[in-house]
């Protein structure tokens, strides 16, 4: 079983699936999970916004136009992606970071963005034993 098999999520759970339409994750499973492959550390679970896919597009990932020749539908608000942890980062510090799926955002993602930051724009239940 490889590493991205196994991932966890950053409250310390099992990695739960982020969006199956549109199909998201480096690996197109619906999870956020990373690997050696994936470069760009595609951890964070995002619920986007217009704000977060203006800003995205202005630094040069367009995630709003559609790319058939890639399977990629384009992404709208509402929308749930999995993004690299640092460009949610670099939104966040411009005042554009959209809300978070903690369940389903990969404990990857605690090397760019500390887990308090992130509690702070998650939209799921902390759920306590």
């Amino acid at each position: 079983m490889s590493d991205h098999e196994t991932e966890r999520n950053v409250l310390g759970g099992e990695l739960m699936p982020c969006s199956h339409d549109p199909l998201t994750g480096f690996y197109r499973n619906g999870k956020c999970q990373v690997g050696p492959e994936d470069v760009g550390c595609h951890a964070v679970c995002a619920e986007l916004t217009e704000d977060f896919l203006a800003f995205s597009k202005a630094s040069g990932n367009d995630l709003s136009t559609p790319r058939p020749e890639y399977g990629f539908p384009g992404l709208k608000p509402g929308d749930r992606w999995c993004v690299c942890a640092d460009r949610w980062r670099e939104a966040l510090d411009a005042g554009y970071a959209c809300p978070v799926v903690l369940a389903s955002t990969s404990e990857a993602a605690l090397k760019y963005v500390s887990r308090s930051i992130l509690e702070e724009y998650g939209i799921d239940e902390i759920e306590t034993d």
